[in-house]
């Protein structure tokens, strides 16, 4: 794959429900967005606006009325579910505002998960990877320690480590530091930069928070299901 394909690209994407229905409509219109590689995107916008729509869209777990969605250069409207499962698998992380730990595994064990649904059973492979991106954010003296018994901002850390098991091109990270005190956001949200810069790994973030969409490279802001603004650099983009 060639490096200037971009990770993600969506040309037309419109998003209806009750097709064909007196109360049909359209909550997505003619979405034009692209992300490069190794880009980290703010995703703004008020409640209501379609942006959760359009995450759910961008990461496959919905699909668009209209319009072509590429990831990582594969188009994926006319695949089937299987071939989009495999997609989202391999081409995309996830990480929310709540973690979605397994409470009773180990950090490493949560890590391992994604690694997990190809091959129903560990390998040291497996362990070696889930350790290694535990290193990579900060925890490796906690990986052996279970989810519950970690604080908030430790478990946010470890669902990144846990999102880039699969070595994503592309992490959709939804208001990842919304349940977070002020400190440990901060935290979280530096690692995800880190990563970004170490791995070349492209994010789009979804986030009320004005202070941290300042500092991604660009602002994406979506209203009544349109893009209204064409995600120009932010004035204080990080380097």
């Amino acid at each position: 794959m060639a490096d200037d394909t971009p990770v993600l690209r969506l040309e037309g994407v419109c998003k209806s429900y009750n097709i064909g229905t007196p109360v049909e409509v359209e909550v997505l219109h003619d979405i034009e967005l692209e992300l490069g590689r190794g880009e980290f995107v703010a995703l703004i916008g008020p409640s209501g606006s379609g942006k959760s729509t359009l995450l759910n869209i961008i990461g496959l777990l919905d699909r668009p009325t209209k319009g072509s969605l590429f990831i990582d250069g594969q188009e994926t409207n006319r695949l089937d579910d299987t071939a989009i499962t495999g997609l989202r698998g391999h081409s995309i992380g996830f990480v929310f505002q709540y973690h979605y730990l397994i409470s009773a595994f180990t950090a490493l064990e949560n890590v391992m998960m994604p690694l997990l649904v190809e091959r129903n059973f560990p390998t040291d492979d497996m362990r070696q990877r889930a350790a290694g991106l535990l290193a990579q954010v900060g925890l490796t003296p906690w990986q052996d320690n279970l989810a519950n018994n970690m604080s908030g901002g430790q478990q946010q850390r470890v669902a990144i480590a846990r999102a880039l098991a699969m070595n994503p091109a592309l992490v959709l990270a939804d208001e990842p530091t919304g349940n977070l005190d002020t400190k440990s956001a901060d935290t979280v949200f530096e690692l995800m930069q880190q990563v970004n810069r170490t791995n070349g790994t492209a994010f789009l973030l979804v986030t009320h928070n004005m202070e941290l969409a300042r500092r991604c490279h660009r602002i994406v802001e979506v209203v009544d299901g349109r893009i209204v603004t064409p995600g120009s650099a932010s004035a204080s983009a990080s380097a």
